[in-house]
């Protein structure tokens, strides 16, 4: 990959979700007994609608809007109601028409509407890539451990589960080595690098060359187009 920065246009124009889920299995969770006998009674994490589009399950089985982009949410949300329209009476189906025309907008989430997975993402990754900017050149332990417990935290509580099942399970892959790198700010910023990479190659997109991660999101572009 070129050193240019004008060469890096994936996270500037079209920046990644934050883990990808979109796959015809969920991703791979703990082999504890509990864990696996909680994993039999769930329904799997990506379904097809009737057009084939993918959408993710919630743990509690209704479908997942924080973990589906806004096309499929659209298209199943249009066919959820159809269906309702066409079981309901005249009467009672012309509002859920006059909802669905004002959600058919193409690409992503309205600024007034929730979050979808894509939105979610892109704003996770600005806020991951900035802690990295704003960490210390050589981190105390004390800071050391609050930035572990939030990576931690987050591998739990973000809001599209499988992303963070995602997350979690490869921070904790067996040989330790995509352990979160917490010395200093710039072995930080590369682990971060790294794993935003890890999904691109997921996704099927251009990783982003990690030795200009400074420039990305710390100091701005060495060409001055940030000024």
């Amino acid at each position: 990959m070129a050193d240019e920065p004008q060469s890096q246009p994936q996270w500037r124009t079209n920046p990644p979700t934050l883990f990808p889920h979109a796959s015809s299995q969920a991703p791979a969770r703990s082999s504890s007994s509990s864990e696996a006998k909680n994993e039999a009674s769930k329904p799997a994490a990506v379904q097809r609608d009737e057009q084939g589009k993918p959408y993710v399950l919630d743990k509690d089985g209704k479908p997942c809007r924080l973990c589906t982009s806004a096309a499929a949410w659209r298209n199943l949300t249009k066919q959820t109601k159809a269906s309702s329209a066409a079981a309901a009476s005249t009467t009672t189906a012309t509002q859920p028409q006059e909802t669905i025309s004002q959600s058919t907008g193409r690409g992503t989430t309205k600024p007034e509407c929730p979050p979808d997975v894509e939105v979610l993402g892109r704003s996770t990754w600005t806020l991951l890539h900035s802690l990295t900017a704003t960490y210390p050149e050589k981190a105390s332990a004390s800071e050391q451990a609050d930035m572990r417990s939030f990576l931690t935290l987050l591998s739990k509580l973000y809001p599209c589960w499988v992303c963070a099942d995602d997350f979690r399970n490869w921070m904790a892959e067996p040989s330790g080595k995509n352990q979160p790198r917490l010395g200093g700010r710039k072995d930080f910023g590369n682990w971060m690098c790294e794993a935003h990479n890890e999904v691109n190659r997921k996704l099927g997109k251009k990783e982003f060359d990690c030795r200009l991660w400074e420039q990305r999101w710390k100091d701005g572009w060495k060409d001055g187009r940030c000024d």
